[in-house]
């Protein structure tokens, strides 16, 4: 950490010294810096006004790799940040809404759709003055931008976005054509595959700086137009390009979660594949290029648009060679990275990555959330001295419950503070955040999971009361008593085995109804206070103090299955307006 902090702040005062010692390299660096705010503008703009259509988009079309593969070059065509398309691939794995198959084949598509940005820098911004287009853009993204609706939030930020990046690349070109007064940087051109090795490194180290493939591909563009490199240099930092954008993919992913890394491996894998047929077959790639480039209408002497194309080729070539083997990639990928227990204090699904995507930090919060209720159901069950895969899906549950062994035992307090109250306070933090970007729809449907997290801790703060009277009734020599509280143990029991069934429903209105029954039935354990109690008082099969604990923990055991019910209706009903009525109930 000490050497990251030192190295940012070496890396300030050099730029620092560039920037006051040239007022031609000022130029240029500032465009690059207009370019990247512009970049960032319109990811940001595109989450809020798209509404969701990309996470629907990308999570329908990923089922077949030819499809994924579109998917994910459209994608990142149109909304020209694959770094956002990643973030929803990751957020949809880590919700197992799509396969890991799918997801490789999008980042295998967005590598294609990446290197649009190229084509739009050589097409307009270095041949028209683009600034011009720019400072509308600006003014009306600003006006926009103050606007009460999300959407002409997320249209005004796409609009600033489009402008400071049209910007960036004039300043850029203006900054390049200065210093050619000056300095006359393709002097210093180098060939053969040493000056390769030489450019692929100053385009990766380039990319990680920026953090952006796109900003080092409109920087090498625009350098290349005003003649202060030349072409195979170009093609050679294009590659590097390519390289450092799997390095920036892997540091964002190091913080991650499995999914997330995974994606990142095989970004690494296809990006590095790709650059190495490029490099060993580089001269002749170019040779292609040129010929493609004739075909097509570009000029010869137009080395801006056929580094566009070239950059495009290979990108293509690496898709063509990979997938082939995507099914044996995914197979090594899922044997990274492997969660060695899945009832941790980390949480597994709540990804910083995708927290400003609402479709998808939705996902990943009923995610997060079922995990909750998944460790939660294990602590409640251990703490009737039951195992999980004994009774679940038991057709005989009262049996289980007979017989079970009371050493069975997990201590509810030290299971709470340990696993359930850190990973609870990590899904409201988590959730709180995630409304800042999102619509009233998506923020209520927010707040109903939040309710669903504090319902699964409150009713294993129930469980705390009765685990004591359980252990010590279970063990009573009156049988009568013992078996008011297996009596208790099966209701329980039971309504964790339904939950378990209604998970797999497609059926709203089954589900609703289902529950609906199951609240019913759970109602005789509060109505046991009034009868059957009252009759084993009467006929002297219990006494009081024994009397008193059942009543008190029949309470619990009522409000526990009730709040398990809750739960349900919230996290496995997917039309809002009934799992509204379910809540209301």
């Amino acid at each position: 950490m000490m050497f990251k902090k030192y190295y940012f702040q070496f890396f300030l005062l050099s730029l620092a010294f560039v920037v006051f010692y040239s007022d031609d390299y000022k130029i240029i660096i500032a465009g690059i810096a207009i370019f990247l705010v512009g970049m960032f503008f319109m990811e940001d703009g595109f989450k809020l006004f798209s509404g969701g259509m990309l996470e629907k988009a990308l999570q329908a079309s990923t089922d077949t790799l030819p499809k994924a593969i579109g998917t994910g070059f459209v994608a990142t065509a149109i909304m020209q940040s694959s770094s956002l398309v990643s973030i929803i691939i990751i957020s949809f794995l880590s919700a197992e809404l799509i396969s890991l198959s799918g997801a490789t084949g999008v980042i295998f598509g967005s590598n294609i759709g990446s290197t649009t940005t190229a084509w739009i820098v050589s097409s307009f911004g270095v041949k028209i003055d683009i600034a011009t287009f720019a400072m509308p853009m600006i003014i009306f993204g600003v006006v926009l931008k103050f606007s009460n609706s999300k959407s002409y939030q997320g249209v005004g930020k796409v609009l600033l976005g489009l402008g400071f990046v049209f910007l960036g690349i004039a300043y850029m070109k203006d900054g390049f054509e200065i210093l050619q007064s000056t300095l006359n940087l393709s002097k210093y051109a180098v060939e053969g595959y040493f000056g390769v090795l030489i450019y692929i490194l100053f385009g990766i180290v380039a990319t990680v700086l920026m953090q952006s493939s796109a900003a080092t591909m409109a920087l090498v563009i625009t350098a290349l137009a005003t003649n202060q490199i030349i072409y195979i240099n170009a093609l050679e930092l294009a590659i590097g390009a390519n390289i450092g954008t799997t390095v920036t993919a892997i540091l964002g992913a190091i913080s991650s979660n499995s999914n997330g890394k995974r994606v990142a491996v095989a970004h690494f894998i296809f990006n590095i594949t790709t650059a190495v047929v490029a490099i060993v077959f580089l001269y002749q790639l170019s040779d292609l290029t040129t010929f493609l480039a004739s075909k097509i209408g570009i000029a010869d002497s137009d080395y801006a648009m056929k580094l566009a194309l070239f950059h495009t080729l290979f990108n293509i070539l690496g898709v063509i060679i990979v997938s082939p083997f995507t099914q044996k990639l995914v197979k090594y990928l899922e044997t990274l990275f492997i969660e060695v227990n899945i009832y941790t204090i980390k949480p597994l699904y709540l990804d910083n990555i995708v927290i400003n995507v609402p479709n998808a930090a939705i996902e990943s919060i009923k995610k997060e959330t079922i995990h909750l209720y998944d460790s939660a159901v294990e602590a409640i069950s251990h703490s009737m001295f039951l195992h999980r895969h004994k009774f679940i899906g038991s057709k005989d549950i009262e049996n289980v419950v007979k017989n079970s062994d009371i050493s069975v035992n997990t201590d509810v307090d030290e299971f709470y503070a340990n696993k359930i109250k850190s990973l609870y306070g990590e899904i409201i933090h988590y959730a709180t955040l995630s409304q800042e970007n999102m619509n009233e729809e998506d923020q209520n449907r927010v707040y109903d999971l939040k309710l669903a997290s504090r319902e699964i801790v409150e009713a294993l703060k129930y469980m705390r009361e009765l685990q004591k009277n359980i252990f010590y009734y279970s063990k009573s020599k009156n049988s009568y008593v013992k078996e008011e509280y297996n009596n208790l143990r099966v209701y329980i029991a039971k309504t964790i085995d339904a939950i378990e069934k209604l998970k797999e429903h497609d059926d709203d209105l089954d589900v609703i109804s289902t529950i609906e029954l199951l609240k019913e039935s759970t109602k005789a354990l509060d109505n046991i206070k009034n009868s059957r109690i009252d009759t084993l008082i009467r006929e002297n099969r219990i006494d009081s103090k024994m009397a008193t604990s059942l009543i008190n923990d029949s309470s619990f055991a009522y409000d526990v299955t009730q709040k398990l019910l809750q739960v349900a209706t919230i996290l496995w009903i997917k039309d809002a307006d009934i799992r509204t009525l379910g809540t209301q109930k």
